[in-house]
């Protein structure tokens, strides 16, 4: 705790001549007081006009000198003290509100094998991913609707399922419409080499990215650019867990038989 004589050495030391504590301090002595009354307005002082000192009362002292305001106090930084520079505020520019970006669609997952039966080509979903094996249920399933539509029940393979997405990483594009334009791209390319009287699409991928349709299609005949006559069917996974639908596929395919059997 400071005592009046170190106070005043200390504030000697910063140049400071007038001050005014915010609190009453221990062992200071008592204020002036002149340096407590209020300033005058600024716009009612005269710069130019001298104070005018008036005498004093009877019975009252003389101050040693009269003043018109308390001067305003001068801060003085302490020495090894930096000051520290006043951030101006900045004005924030009104930002246009950003288009909100449409979230990526993953890539579809599917494994398609392309055979040949006859006059026709056979568009399969693999639904394990694996190419077909002789002693499979879909492959037997797929045998029998082949003999029920009087055509081979030996499919010829065509090349390596087709597996979609075609790369793990990189920044190709897979999304459903380049797997579109993949898939049609492939066939139309056999199709140059043999062509075909009509196209089975068994499979919901093989209806969606070769025929661009939905399950609303399957059992029906469709006619799509650059691939010709096509026939939605549903998956042989499907055909075997609801075995209600083969009866739509023998009544679909009695219309559609005469196609394939009078090029033979």
């Amino acid at each position: 705790m400071l005592t009046e004589p170190r106070r005043r050495a200390y504030l000697s030391a910063m140049q400071v001549v007038h001050w005014l504590p915010r609190a009453e301090l221990p062992f200071a002595a008592p204020s002036r007081p002149e340096l407590l009354l209020p300033l005058a307005p600024v716009e009612d002082l005269d710069v130019e006009a001298q104070p005018v000192r008036q005498a004093p009362a009877q019975g009252e002292a003389a101050p040693t000198h009269a003043r018109s305001g308390e001067r305003p106090k001068i801060e003085i930084p302490r020495p090894g003290s930096t000051p520290k520079p006043v951030a101006k505020p900045v004005e924030r520019e009104e930002e246009a509100p950003k288009a909100a970006r449409p979230a990526p669609v993953p890539p579809p997952r599917f494994a398609l094998q392309l055979l040949r039966a006859g006059t026709c080509l056979l568009l399969v979903e693999l639904a394990t991913g694996q190419p077909f094996q002789s002693r499979d249920p879909s492959y037997l399933l797929l045998k029998d609707m082949l003999r029920a539509a009087g055509l081979p029940d030996a499919p010829q393979i065509i090349g390596e399922p087709v597996r979609w997405p075609l790369f793990v990483r990189g920044n190709m594009e897979q999304g459903p419409e380049a797997a579109r334009d993949f898939v049609q791209g492939f066939i139309q390319a056999r199709l140059e080499e043999v062509p075909c009287t009509c196209l089975w699409l068994i499979g919901l991928p093989a209806v969606r990215f070769a025929g661009d349709a939905d399950a609303q299609a399957y059992y029906q005949a469709l006619k799509i650019d650059g691939l010709g006559d096509v026939w939605a069917l549903p998956g042989l996974e499907l055909l075997m867990d609801e075995p209600q639908r083969k009866a739509d596929v023998w009544k679909a395919m009695r219309q559609l038989m005469a196609r394939w059997k009078s090029v033979e």
